[in-house]
């Protein structure tokens, strides 16, 4: 017999036979709705809203803004040739974390940039981002380590700086730094304007940091202007080449030589001695590094008398034919006595300067207050910088008038107790050269030939003057080993004893300022020579024939015509000493 087949219904499960509440089901349904909202609005907050903040993070992971170097400005002397360029070069670097190298490639690459091994596994294992392992490497060399394709090893363009003239424009040009900023001389006054600006480029590096992409320039680079000095190439090296030979021959510690020219004021040479290497300063120190013409102070001695003698003519107190007693070269003053080398009784004015008489000078400086004679040696512009922008210039020391006793008041009249630049002195002396005027210095190029000037002499009492400074530096004279053939010279030699812990020594300083054609002056030339100790220590026999030497050179470089026949100079055994 067939069973019949059992019914089940749902209703006999007891966990559906509850009723659900119908607001749960509605709260759910309004939180999934509310989570959707929620996600659409944050979507459209971050890719409307805030879409910046967003690109900003997206593109720090794989953008980056590469600066573009600037070339620096070149350097040229007047004549257009170059004195200092940029060379490109390559500086590599390295991200540690990447730079993952297997002892073959760490060994090739330490060859290649001449490092230890060792060394450079020390930086590679840096737990900085970035590091530097060599900076300014040849372009051939950098080529050879990116054929390497090393991970985590990247390159930049850099520029060095390269010195054509190396030693000889050491002091004028100074030098720049691994980053091409002007550290001293030029490249450091002129660093506003040789340096430009750097541009910047976006682009898309992968993870290794590499570039996959150049995006965009943000802005170019503004190259450097080129700077043109007054210096003349050819000039310098005269002026290098004769001081060099005069500090070996004479054995001194240091020497500096400067030339102007008298039309314009322009620096068309300017020399120091001991010098450097710009393009190699592995074993610089800071005596090389001075620039003496413009930064080292010292007393003049006896280059300061004719100032003595054209502000007396000037005033009216004396003419050049003016007799005057030296006392046979002594003349107490207080419990000093001034005394003279070269004992002479009666001298006129012209022959003070000729023979260098300290007697004779001070004589004429104790004529007039002392704050004449200050006012006038302020006028020339010693105490005072030149103000030609070069770093480190020195002002040199005139204490005021109000302090100076009747001694002092001597003393300066000859060059001591006051301390003056050899740019100074040689500044100074354009007064004669130039009918009484005075210029200002520059070291950059002027345009144009003639220049006005500041008067100070008025044209006659220069014009005596030259004519006296042309009997001091020739026969007769402290310097008639300044004299050149074919040209009419004038100046004046000066030898100071070197003071040194309160005392004057028997060190000297030997110098000589001058100028030439003395009928019509073009050039003027000053030469100072710290401490010859090779037998002779006067000016007239250890400058003067630097500033021959010089001088003649120069004038032929120009092209400036004789002023006088061509015939054999006369000149003395042995220059007379000028008083100290």
């Amino acid at each position: 017999m067939k069973k019949k087949p059992v019914a089940v219904t749902l209703n006999h499960n007891p966990l559906l036979k509850r009723d659900l509440p119908a607001w749960r089901a509605r709260i759910v349904l309004l939180g999934l709705m509310g989570c959707s909202l929620a996600l659409v609005a944050r979507a459209a907050w971050l890719q409307g809203f805030n879409k910046d903040f967003l690109q900003a993070q997206g593109e720090s992971r794989y953008a980056r803004v590469l600066e573009v170097p600037a070339t620096r400005g070149r350097i040229t002397d007047r004549n257009g040739d170059i004195l200092a360029v940029s060379t490109p070069v390559r500086s590599i670097w390295a991200i540690p974390g990447d730079a993952r190298l297997s002892p073959a490639d760490a060994r090739a690459l330490a060859g290649l940039l001449g490092m230890n091994v060792n060394d450079l596994n020390n930086r590679l294992g840096s737990a900085r981002d970035f590091v530097y392992l060599r900076r300014q490497l040849a372009p051939d060399v950098a080529q050879r380590i990116a054929d390497l394709r090393l991970p985590g090893i990247h390159q930049q363009q850099e520029y060095r700086r390269f010195y054509p003239g190396g030693e000889m424009m050491a002091h004028i040009l100074g030098f720049t730094g691994i980053d091409d900023r002007g550290q001293e001389g030029i490249e450091l006054a002129f660093d506003g304007s040789l340096a430009g600006k750097p541009g910047a480029r976006r682009v898309i590096r992968d993870r290794r940091g590499q570039v996959v992409e150049d995006v965009e320039s943000i802005r170019p680079p503004r190259d450097g202007e080129d700077l043109a000095l007054s210096i003349d190439g050819k000039l310098q090296f005269l002026a290098y080449s004769a001081l060099r030979d005069a500090m070996e021959q004479h054995k001194a510690k240091a020497g500096a030589v400067v030339v102007l020219d008298a039309r314009t004021g322009e620096v068309l040479a300017l020399a120091n001695a001991p010098t450097f290497n710009p393009n190699n300063r592995a074993a610089l120190s800071g005596a090389q590094l001075r620039n003496r013409v413009i930064t080292d102070t010292f007393e003049p001695g006896s280059t300061m008398k004719p100032f003595i003698a054209a502000l007396a003519i000037e005033q009216g107190r004396v003419t050049p034919a003016t007799a005057i007693d030296t006392h046979n070269g002594r003349m107490a003053l207080g419990r000093a006595t001034i005394s003279d080398t070269s004992r002479h009784e009666v001298l006129t004015v012209a022959e003070v300067i000729q023979k260098s008489s300290n007697v004779g000078t001070v004589k004429m400086a104790l004529d007039f207050p002392a704050e004449t004679m200050w006012a006038f040696y302020d006028a020339l512009g010693f105490g005072s910088p030149l103000r030609l922008g070069f770093p480190g210039e020195a002002s040199g020391r005139l204490r005021p008038a109000r302090d100076w006793r009747q001694i002092e008041q001597a003393t300066m009249s000859y060059g001591y107790g006051l301390s003056v630049t050899l740019a100074q002195l040689a500044r100074a002396y354009l007064v004669f050269a130039r009918d009484g005027e005075l210029l200002p210095l520059s070291l950059v190029r002027q345009e144009g030939l003639q220049k006005a000037g500041r008067r100070v002499l008025s044209p006659d009492t220069a014009r005596e003057m030259r004519t006296m400074l042309e009997m001091a530096a020739g026969p007769g004279g402290t310097a008639p080993r300044a004299q050149v053939p074919g040209y009419r010279v004038a100046g004046k030699s000066g030898t100071a004893h070197k003071l040194e812990g309160g005392r004057y020594t028997n060190r000297y300083v030997s110098s000589f300022v001058g100028f030439a054609p003395a009928s019509s002056p073009r050039l003027v030339v000053a030469v100072m020579i710290d401490e010859p100790d090779g037998g002779q220590h006067f000016g007239g026999a250890v400058a003067a024939p630097v500033f021959a030497r010089i001088t003649e050179g120069a004038l032929r470089t120009l092209g400036v015509a004789p002023d006088m026949p061509l015939t054999p100079l006369r000149t003395a055994s042995r220059p007379a000493g000028e008083a100290l």
